[in-house]
């Protein structure tokens, strides 16, 4: 097999990772020889940036290196993702085909809670009196049916600019098969006003589906001025601290992108900082063989608990999710409670349970942990920073679990009287027990969140959590693995080194990637060769254009094909990779492939004379030589202190037991049993009884019952 070239930096010494969280940012600074610097600072929304700086200022001074030596700066980030949840992205109109005004409030006729009678749909991200239609139409296959009435188009077009906008999108019927209409609405918006940011959805999604279509597109202009205004600001600031090197953006599908390209489609990094996780998870699995075969990841910072599955080494993608659907991921199963996006994702779910969610007692006496959390300002009572509303890091405090004087090395003090006040008066005083079954109950409540979002990716796929090893991270991951492995039935835990900085890693791991579409439908044997293939060239030149055109050599682009299959009357498609060259068998080769995974996934297949072509799909790679080859060197502002005994409390059955405090460098490679904790820096791991931990060749520790 041809060897395939890969990107060299010229002559430069490190990359960075900047991973936001929602209460704390991870930066971390890997050098060509092998060193690492970490640090963690606060995700105070009103100092977010320049909080990156200064802490990526104190990173480069300790490590004795200068802004000129960067590679890259690689950023992953849920800016966009809150514009969305919280309803701060620009203000978007949109102009449509006329008969369609309210394609974005009809959705899919899906209900999100089935058996919830007080469930509503999410408000749309563009109000009705903001959605204009215009008189045109065209045919499924692009042919013009209406012509576009250009006199209404441009006093539609005024008419929306006079309501002052931020952002416009605009989707007309079949666009996808010919985007002339649009373009023209798209010049008359560019001679009123050039500054505005204009989403055109035969450039953003050139697919079928009226809703899919329109949902993706109003959420690329709705998130379009938020990304341009935090990339421009934070381009800016690594300007300024002397930093020159390209900013990448990580991409929902576990690639990065330019940031110029991720300024022309936000869309692309909605799911930005959950897949640097999986990224670094597939990095982990590499190096562990076969023993990283099959993984259940659990990153919970905190905010949010992420979980993804990987399979055989690999991870998977999703072609659409929906943001802000209480679990947060592309099931087929449960669908219609968030706003949809039809992009390429890694398969990842997503609850809001982390660190900071906020324990309360409802109305019908039940504890409840989250979804509201209480972030990064005024962060946990502990924190000491005013919050009076007890949260899960608080309950853990209690328990004994986490450090009662500082965490982060002894840079957060840390007020452990306040979390027990807090805590007793407002909670377990509510509930009737002692503080101690209050904070027990906290947890077991957090882990059941934690269980739920792994089993979104384990067993409504069909896939069987057992078989697995789980992979623990965040801040807040490795405290709660153990009990989450027990409740899924999993015999192997496995924490990471740098277990809170883990996400911050796999921006360092991930590769150029671009993904280009092209609506192409027919019936499947009934397609000629030819123009499947000049579909597929054509993606290609413009894939390969683009990272070039990005700095990567051209010999260093990996290209992959792929249709998108499905069965005749079926909505939803299957992703089949097209390899070979163009003879006359590839596409029998492609219907066997797709027959086999439908029977995998919904566990029945048709005949192949039923299978339709719908898109076709190009993945575009440049392949990058690793920065450092061999094992890193853990900092010293990474290792834990370690060695004390503290009483930690593990329930009723265990009760309050005395527990060894240790750092990961005083694990061996023979098992100890617990309880025990582990301190770091970054995260600490809880060890429960008849568990027990052990240290490996890599660094991992590993928990077994």
């Amino acid at each position: 097999m041809r060897s395939i070239p890969v990107w060299r930096p010229n002559s430069m010494r490190y990359r960075v990772g900047i991973d936001i969280g929602g209460t704390f940012s991870d930066l971390v600074v890997l050098t060509t020889d092998g060193r690492v610097e970490t640090l963690k600072v606060s995700s105070a929304p009103d100092r977010l940036i320049p909080s990156l700086l200064e802490g990526l200022r104190t990173l480069l001074e300790r490590a004795g290196l200068v802004g000129g030596d960067a590679e890259a700066v690689v950023h992953g980030t849920t800016v966009a993702t809150n514009a969305i949840l919280e309803y701060r992205g620009a203000r978007t109109a949109l102009i449509t085909t006329r008969g369609f005004r309210d394609v974005l409030e009809i959705r899919r006729l899906r209900v999100g809670r089935l058996y919830d009678l007080g469930w509503e749909k999410p408000a749309p991200l563009v109000p009705r009196r903001l959605r204009r239609e215009v008189t045109e139409r065209l045919d499924a296959v692009g042919r013009v049916v209406t012509p576009l009435d250009e006199g209404e188009a441009a006093r539609v077009v005024d008419a929306v600019l006079a309501e002052g906008i931020d952002a416009l999108a605009v989707v007309l019927v079949h666009a996808y098969a010919n985007g002339d209409h649009e373009r023209r609405i798209g010049q008359l918006v560019a001679q009123r006003a050039p500054r505005l940011s204009c989403s055109l959805s035969c450039d953003v999604l050139p697919e079928m589906g009226e809703y899919e279509r329109t949902s993706t597109t109003v959420i690329n202009a709705y998130v379009g001025p938020v990304v341009e205004r935090y990339v421009g600001a934070l381009q800016s600031g690594l300007q300024e601290a002397g930093i020159a090197a390209p900013l990448l953006m990580m991409q929902s599908t576990g690639g990065v992108m330019h940031a110029e390209s991720a300024r022309r489609r936000p869309i692309e990094v909605v799911e930005s900082g959950p897949a640097a996780g999986v990224v670094a998870a597939l990095e982990l699995a590499r190096q562990l063989g076969e023993l990283g075969q099959n993984i259940i990841t659990i990153d919970m910072g905190g905010t949010t608990a992420k979980a993804s599955i990987l399979e055989e080494g690999r991870a998977f993608q999703m072609t659409e999710y929906e943001v802000g659907a209480g679990i947060t991921g592309g099931s087929r199963l449960f669908k219609g409670g968030g706003h949809l996006l039809r992009v390429p994702a890694l398969d990842i779910a997503e609850v809001g349970a982390g660190g900071g969610s906020l324990v309360s007692v409802d109305a019908g006496g039940g504890l409840r942990v989250g979804p509201e959390s209480a972030g990064a300002m005024p962060g946990p009572v502990c924190y000491g920073l005013g919050n009076e509303q007890p949260t899960l890091t608080d309950a853990n405090l209690v328990l004994g679990y986490l450090n009662p004087r500082h965490l982060l090395g002894g840079s957060l003090i840390i007020d452990a009287e306040a979390a027990r006040r807090q805590l007793g008066e407002r909670v377990a005083r509510r509930l009737g027990l002692d503080l101690l079954e209050t904070a027990y109950g906290v947890h077991l409540v957090a882990v059941s969140n934690m269980v739920r979002v792994a089993r979104a990716v384990s067993t409504e796929r069909g896939r069987d959590p057992r078989r697995c090893a789980l992979v623990a991270f965040g801040g807040n991951g490795p405290v709660h693995a153990a009990e989450v492995a027990r409740q899924l039935g999993i015999e192997l835990v496995i924490v990471p080194p740098w277990p809170g900085l883990f996400s911050a890693f796999g921006l360092l791991y991930a590769e150029p990637r671009h993904e280009l579409v092209q609506a192409n439908r027919g019936q499947l044997m009934s397609t000629t060769l030819r123009a499947v293939f000049a579909g597929l060239d054509a993606l290609e030149h413009t894939a390969r254009t683009r990272l070039v055109g990005e700095g990567y050599a051209p010999d260093c682009v990996v290209l992959e094909r792929f249709l998108d299959l499905r069965y005749r009357g079926q909505s939803s498609e299957l992703r089949i990779p097209l390899d070979g060259v163009a003879a006359a068998e590839t596409l029998a080769d492609a219907a066997g492939r797709f027959e086999a995974e439908h029977q995998r996934v919904y566990g029945h297949h048709d005949g192949i004379d039923r299978i339709e072509l719908v898109n076709l799909r190009v993945v575009a790679r440049a392949v990058r030589e690793p920065l450092v080859k061999g094992e890193k060197r853990v900092n010293t502002d990474a290792a834990a202190s370690g060695g004390s005994i503290r009483p930690a409390y593990f329930g009723r059955q265990h009760g309050l037991l005395d527990t060894r405090v240790v750092g990961r460098d005083q694990l061996t490679v023979e098992a100890q049993l617990g309880p025990l904790i582990v301190e770091e820096y970054d995260a600490t791991t809880v060890v429960p009884p008849g568990w027990t931990a052990r240290r490996d060749s890599l660094g991992n520790i590993l928990l077994r019952p």
